[in-house]
């Protein structure tokens, strides 16, 4: 044990520290955060080559009541029913095909159904970020095809607010929506296709790419492994070296007293871990 006695020294404890930290936080932290996201981005990619394929269902089918939830987003669906455009807000700062835009947001009461928020497309900020002229959607009963939307988490540290007559927010997020108008919401958006009534620019799909996650978490998990492996080498290095220097002073001793030039620690590295090249 007194040959490991230097792990003990502060300059040690604290490398350990560290690189046990880091391997914890590798496996613990940064892998699961990164294959997660391939995981959502996997899931999302195939729910969309899904609703590609699939025709259109009733929304009444997927929520029937007010408190319905779904997992079936980016479904497509059909609705009859009304715009209730005294409820409408915007959503800003938003990114349409490269290019900042407002999202319109309008409650469609469902007959039969629950009453949704419709995003209804874009429209692009004029003069730096002021809002433009909107279309009003119809006032008569209509009926639309969507794509049913997940509500999206509040943008922390931004308020709602008030700003070129209209009310402005920065997340899809229908509770918040619904306590900003006082419209009782269902949980999910409907996001409408091209061609729609009170419809505005379509919102494109997005590309079906799979992303960098999966590679990055597996990276991490590499990173996790690869560096108890080094702390490990760089330990064996030290004993290794001890052990010559001891069984050097011992021949040293045995010899007799012998004057020998004292290594600089430039020399004593390289003898320790080799010279770099």
């Amino acid at each position: 044990m007194r040959r490991l006695g230097f792990l003990l020294r502060p300059q040690w404890l604290a490398l350990i520290v560290v690189v046990l930290a880091f391997a914890y936080l590798c496996f613990t932290v940064l892998a699961p955060w990164q294959l997660g996201k391939n995981t959502k981005t996997s899931r999302e990619n195939s729910q969309i080559a899904n609703s590609l394929q699939a025709e259109p269902v009733p929304l009444t089918d997927i929520l029937p009541h007010q408190d319905s939830t779904s997992d079936d987003q980016w479904r497509r669906v059909t609705a009859t029913g009304r715009y209730l455009p005294e409820g409408q807000v915007l959503a800003r700062l938003r990114v349409i095909e490269g290019e900042p835009a407002f999202e319109v947001l309008t409650p469609f009461a469902v007959e039969g159904g629950p009453t949704i928020l419709v995003d209804r497309g874009y429209v692009r900020p004029v003069e730096g970020s002021g809002v433009p002229a909107i279309d009003p959607p119809p006032t008569d009963t209509v009926s639309i095809t969507a794509r049913l939307r997940d509500s999206e988490a509040v943008a922390t540290g931004k308020e709602p607010f008030r700003a070129d007559g209209a009310l402005q927010v920065y997340s899809i997020n229908t509770g918040q929506v619904s306590q900003l108008t006082g419209t009782p919401l269902a949980g999910s958006y409907l996001q409408l296709v091209d061609n729609q009534p009170g419809g505005l620019g379509a919102i494109p799909l997005p590309h079906l790419d799979a992303g960098p996650f999966l590679s990055y978490g597996i990276q991490w998990i590499a990173f996790g492994i690869i560096a108890p492996i080094g702390l490990g080498y760089f330990m064996y290095a030290e004993i290794q070296q001890r052990r010559r220097e001891r069984a050097a002073q011992a021949k040293k001793d045995a010899a007799g007293p012998k004057p020998a030039a004292e290594l600089t620690p430039e020399e004593k590295l390289a003898d320790r871990y080799g010279k770099r090249r």
